[in-house]
Order: structure tokens, then sequence, then C-alpha cells
């Protein structure tokens, strides 16, 4: 899906599964009616019609089912896409887009098989999740793309249920990155390596000389925290991803630019609250999620700075519906450079934190929630979730009627 900052999108949503589910708008700026999150569930046969006004930069979104519980089934069986935004700014800027020429989606999900059939168990001793043995891009297994320009863009969407990946090429050159979640960074910046948790989308520009390969490749990754949860968590898994196949003669590329924009997410000097969530496989602040209970309620245009800690060794991440937000701090220190643009999800190793700046200027609405959570799925479904309200000055969180599943109505 595509659309453009300004323009007014409708989606007709139409559940033809055999189980009621919901369509969620990863990293969209939209009304909390119109999210998707769990408190939008539609019936099998039953249709919901979102709509709403695009308001952000140009960017790499995506959508998922969010149904509390089962969103980890769910999106392991495919049920996944991109929503590409675009704006005025990033169409004069020199850079790859022709979709599906030098501009390629591509959405990673780890996968097992048993026969024919996909097998979702967990394996033994692996508290994350779901772990496959290969990868598909796009669904397509053992993939390749032949391509006929010098510079390649690649919207790297990690649409794994708990897979992290250390992405690099085979041979080791550098890419560029551009963006990451929410958008553009404000430098072009060139890098061999950057880790994506379940959720993050990288946009990165490969260059290719005529009639090379190079491979994308997820590499052995020890950032996971300690030994144990390296190995059972996925940390010494590498895999081959999308093999990339230069044609004899290449369309020449104009140079990336090395300046790409200011960024629309606040800096925490604005903050005029901070708040602290505490990560544990058992739940967030020691609560597991509950439909009907309002964990936090936010004023309407106001900046806030969250810190995270992951409060033991399993590997968690966080994801905010509505905002985009700045990493202010790793551990107390300046994040890396694949942090330092507009993020909606931030991987958080076990025994780390991280400090986010974020801005709340979405319509109030007190009877709706948006949620924060890990996205690690399994997780989200044990509960690691919260939910909040975004208010007006002086007004109160109203209480949630918690859905039963229907036509995606109130």
């Amino acid at each position: 899906m595509r659309a453009k900052r300004g323009e007014k999108v409708q989606v007709k949503i139409k559940n033809a599964l055999g189980e009621a589910s919901t369509v969620h708008w990863h990293g969209m700026h939209l009304p909390a009616k119109m999210d998707g999150g769990p408190h939008q569930m539609i019936d099998p046969g039953a249709a919901w019609t979102p709509r709403w006004t695009v308001d952000q930069p140009a960017a790499t979104l995506w959508y998922h089912p969010h149904p509390h519980g089962g969103t980890e089934k769910h999106v392991q069986r495919g049920l996944a896409g991109m929503f590409l935004l675009h704006d005025e700014k990033s169409d004069r800027l020199a850079l790859p887009e022709k979709y599906g020429v030098d501009d390629l989606p591509v959405m990673v999900q780890d996968v097992k098989f048993d026969g024919a059939k996909f097998d979702h168990g967990h394996k033994m001793l692996s508290d994350t999740g779901f772990l496959g043995n290969r990868t598909m891009v796009n669904g397509t297994l053992g993939p390749y793309k032949e391509v006929g320009d010098e510079l390649v863009r690649l919207r790297l969407l990690n649409a794994s249920t708990a897979r992290i990946y250390d992405f690099g090429l085979s041979d080791d050159r550098e890419f560029a990155l551009i963006g990451t979640d929410g958008g553009l960074l404000e430098r072009t910046t060139r890098m061999d390596r950057i880790r994506m948790s379940p959720g993050e989308r990288a946009e990165i520009v490969v260059r290719m000389k005529p009639g090379e390969r190079t491979t994308l490749r997820s590499f052995p990754n020890d950032s996971y925290g300690d030994f144990w949860s390296k190995r059972f968590a996925g940390g010494d898994d590498p895999f081959d991803v999308l093999e990339l196949r230069a044609r004899k003669k290449l369309r020449t590329s104009p140079e990336l630019p090395a300046e790409l924009g200011e960024l629309e997410v606040p800096d925490g000097s604005e903050s005029v609250r901070g708040r602290f969530f505490g990560l544990r496989t058992s739940g967030i602040n020691g609560k597991k999620m509950q439909m009907s209970r309002i964990d936090e309620t936010i004023t309407r245009g106001t900046v806030e700075t969250w810190t995270v800690r992951n409060e033991h060794s399993t590997p968690h991440n966080f994801h905010i519906h509505d905002v985009q937000f700045r990493v202010l701090e790793v551990d107390g220190r300046v994040p890396p450079v694949e942090l330092r643009g507009a993020k909606d999800t931030v991987f958080v190793p076990g025994n780390t934190s991280v400090k986010l700046a974020m801005r709340f200027d979405g319509p109030a609405d007190p009877d709706t929630p948006y949620m924060y959570h890990c996205h690690l799925l399994y997780h989200e479904d044990l509960g690691m979730m919260g939910q909040f309200v975004v208010v007006e000055m002086g007004e109160k969180a109203n209480k949630v009627r918690t859905p039963h599943a229907h036509g995606g109505h109130w």
C-alpha cells in the first residue's frame, strides 16, 4: 500500500478467515479508533473500514494483525504487508525510487516446515518465541533479485515474530543507511552491519557493479545478553536472506545526498513528564495486560521521556503505537547512529535501559487506548503489553469497554 502525506486514506478490510482478527497500522500516526489494536476485532465474514489523513513524513511502515493473545500465530502465517509513505521533501531527493526496480521491499520472516506445512513449534529452552531454520523474503524461499541500476534501495522489515537479525552483505561491503522506522535520517551514514529486532525497519542503499553478485545475510550476533540468551535466542544462527544479481550493464545512478532533512521527533528538552517501564516476560511494571485497564493517561500536545529497562537477561524490544520517538540514551550513553532517526520500535537487550522522547499530538480520545508492548510476539501474547489514552488537559480516561469480536464497530 502507498500513500502521500496529506492524503485521506480509507481501507476496507474483509475478514475471510475462520476466526476473528484485526489489522494494526504499525508506525502510523492516526486516531486510536483507527489503529487496529486488540479493541478493533473483526468477526469472520465481517468488514471494517478505517479512515484517516496521513500526517507524517515519508517512511516504510507496515501492517499486521493484533488480536490479544493470538498475534504471533497470525503474523507467522503471513498476515503482514508494507505501507509506504511519501512526501514532497523526500520526492525531491536523489534517492532510488522506482518501486520493484531500484527500490525494493524486503520483508524477512523466519519459517520452519514439517513437510508442506508450517511448523510453529517453539524450541526447547528458548523463551523468546518461535525461531525458524529458514528465511523467506516477501513470501519467497531462496529469493534473488536481478538489478539493473548502480544503486539499489532495500526497505528492510523484520517481520519475524521473535528473531533478531544482524544484517550485512556477504562480502562485507559497506552500504548507506538512509532511514529507520519513522523515515529518513538527517544524514546518509555508511556502515556494514545493522541489527534489527521484530517490527523494526531500515532503508539501506547498496552500490552494485556490472555482472557481480552479493547476498544480504544475517550474521551471528553477540548483543543479546549473556551466553545462554544468545545461544537459545538465535544469536548463533546465520542466514542467507536475499541474493542481488547485477546485470552486465547497469543504469547510472546519481550520488546519494549527504543531507536528508530534519527529524520531526522531539529531542527531550520540552519533556513535561518522565515515565518508567520495567520489562519482564511476566509483564510490564509487574503487570500483565488487561483489556479493561488503562495503564497510562497522557495529555495531548505534550512531550514525555520514557525510560524502558529490560530487568532480566531475556531479549525484549519495545514498540509504542501512534508515535515516533527519539532514542536519547542507551545505558546512559549516546545511541549508535542507527538509533538516531525516528523510531517506533527499539531493541532492549538483557539488563539494558533506553531513554526515549516522544510527542503526543494526535486527537484526544479518553475512550479508546493505544498499546505499548514487546514486539517479540510470543511475549506480547503472554501479556507484555500495556495501554494508554491521550486526553485533553484536565480530562480523565474513561472506562474501556472490553471488546468482543464484531464488525469492527463499537
